[in-house]
């Protein structure tokens, strides 16, 4: 990947270079890697002597690839997944370590079922660390919130492959579901989440995109959109707009929209998906920083914060190697400045509504709370919209990956007295 970028983008950037089938077996070899790469380590771990954090960071990778391919990817023959990690160690500048390449690798494809991890009954942080595959400081907080069980089940979700998920737009989720079965997409209704549609992935996503307006979407996203519940022939402005989803489930349910964004690019993105789900005109688009927003009072505001995302690790597998403690506090704070700046927007009576795609609480009832206590003309004000089974006992919507089977979401829906 180019410069530590986004697992997703770098894959974006890269695709233009190969066919869909090629574009496939990387995109599986990628994501695949990152997220069983607390398992590999531990596999890996047996086969260097001289201990994991001796190598390389290059060819720590290199190993992790080859060890993913020999031990999860059936289709790779082991010669070829050991051939192919020594010369891409030469290819990386890495040609001294091309033996260690070599003899681990080999070491591993004749003793990793011999690999032993720690017991979860007996130790269930370090059996979810190592053969769960995630950091050590997301476990032990989610064990300390959920206990180990739901802990487990939370990291078993996320080690599932993500569904492909369309929100139809301007179509009920039934006569989406007609349209792509009359065009030979299998697609079928998701439990809870009465705007979305699971579709077979075979034809990917383009497939179905061309049978009827829509945007790919997950369940939890769209649900964010249904809890709003502005009202009627409001003004909204989305003020984290990209890359467009919600915007595009605003629109569709008839509001004027306004769509913000910091970035130029990524505003560009918005428009051209909302051009595709056929709202293009339904929104007005903006480039501007969120903590300094240049407009008017509105019915409505939608702030989707940026945060730590630990709610999408499934589809986003790089995600839980890439965030540390550090950051859930950067990005309260950054939070608490929008969520501030949005409160300005809302005119008497309007509505503001503050989500994220986080489970941790300093992003999501911790921050309400704060915002709460510094804004007294605003209460929490939860719908009837959302089904019970996503709602937490505060009113809050509360979407988890271990209990719902999609992504995470929370949402908060803030009502200004008049």
């Amino acid at each position: 990947m180019r410069g530590g970028e986004l697992a997703d983008r770098a894959l974006a950037h890269a695709g233009d270079r190969l066919d869909s089938r090629d574009h496939a077996w990387v995109q599986e070899l990628v994501y695949g890697t990152f997220r069983m790469r607390g398992r590999l380590d531990h596999i890996l771990a047996s086969f260097v002597r001289s201990g994991l954090e001796s190598l390389d960071p290059t060819v720590l990778d290199i190993l992790r690839l080859g060890a993913y391919q020999l031990l999860e990817m059936g289709s790779v023959p082991p010669y070829a997944a050991v051939s192919q990690s020594v010369e891409l160690a030469r290819s990386a500048g890495a040609g001294r370590a091309s033996g260690l390449v070599n003899g681990v690798l080999q070491s591993l494809r004749r003793g990793a079922s011999g690999v032993l991890f720690p017991s979860f009954e007996q130790e269930p942080v370090e059996h979810l660390v190592h053969w769960g595959s995630h950091p050590r400081w997301l476990v032990e907080r989610w064990v300390e919130r959920w206990g180990a069980e739901e802990a487990g089940r939370l990291v078993d979700a996320n080690n599932t492959r993500p569904d492909l998920y369309l929100r139809p737009i301007g179509v009920s989720a039934p006569k989406a579901i007609q349209r792509l079965k009359g065009a030979g997409v299998e697609a079928e209704r998701v439990e809870y989440f009465p705007d979305s549609v699971r579709v077979d992935p075979a034809g990917g996503p383009l497939e179905a995109l061309g049978v009827l307006p829509s945007v790919v979407q997950d369940p939890a996203a769209a649900m964010v959109v249904r809890y709003a519940d502005f009202p009627t022939g409001s003004r909204v402005v989305d003020l984290s707009a990209a890359p467009g989803g919600k915007t595009i489930g605003l629109a569709g349910n008839g509001y004027e929209v306004v769509a913000s964004d910091l970035s130029l690019g990524r505003m560009r993105r918005v428009r051209a998906n909302a051009k595709r789900a056929e709202v293009v005109d339904r929104v007005a688009y903006v480039v501007s920083d969120g903590r300094f927003p240049p407009f008017r009072e509105v019915d409505g505001v939608l702030l989707d914060a940026p945060c730590a995302g630990t709610g999408t690790l499934r589809r986003h597998a790089d995600g839980r190697w890439r965030i540390t403690e550090v950051d859930l506090s950067a990005l309260a704070k950054l939070q608490s400045e929008l969520l501030d700046s949005a409160a300005g927007l809302v005119r008497p009576g309007g509505v503001l509504v503050y989500s994220t795609c986080s489970l941790e609480p300093e992003e999501n009832e911790q921050q309400v709370e704060r915002f709460l206590k510094k804004h007294e003309k605003f209460r929490l004000a939860p719908t009837d919209t959302v089904s019970e089974a996503s709602m937490s006992r505060d009113g809050y919507l509360s979407v988890l990956p271990q209990r719902h089977g999609v992504d995470g979401a929370f949402a908060a829906r803030l009502l200004r007295s008049a």
